[in-house]
């Protein structure tokens, strides 16, 4: 109940104190954060640009046997004949 009435009070307060109110929030919660180490983020780093580069091979491939497979479908239909 008390919470209840603290938000509702809350809403009326002036701008200022509402954003000072949630920067202290964010604060407090910030300071609850378990941080990575440099070796976990260089670790998970290391995943991602691996993860990306794959899978941007294998959409280049993909792109190339389509646009190869377009091009064949296109001659096939198109010959003057």
């Amino acid at each position: 109940m008390a919470k209840a009435l603290k938000k509702r009070a809350n809403k009326d307060a002036p701008l200022p104190v509402r954003v000072r109110t949630y920067l202290d929030g964010v604060i407090r919660e910030l300071k609850l954060v378990t941080w990575p180490g440099k070796q976990q983020v260089r670790a998970t780093t290391l995943v991602v640009l691996i993860t990306v580069f794959a899978f941007a091979v294998f959409f280049g491939v993909v792109d190339y046997i389509l646009a190869f497979g377009q091009r064949l479908v296109y001659q096939t239909f198109t010959q003057v004949g």
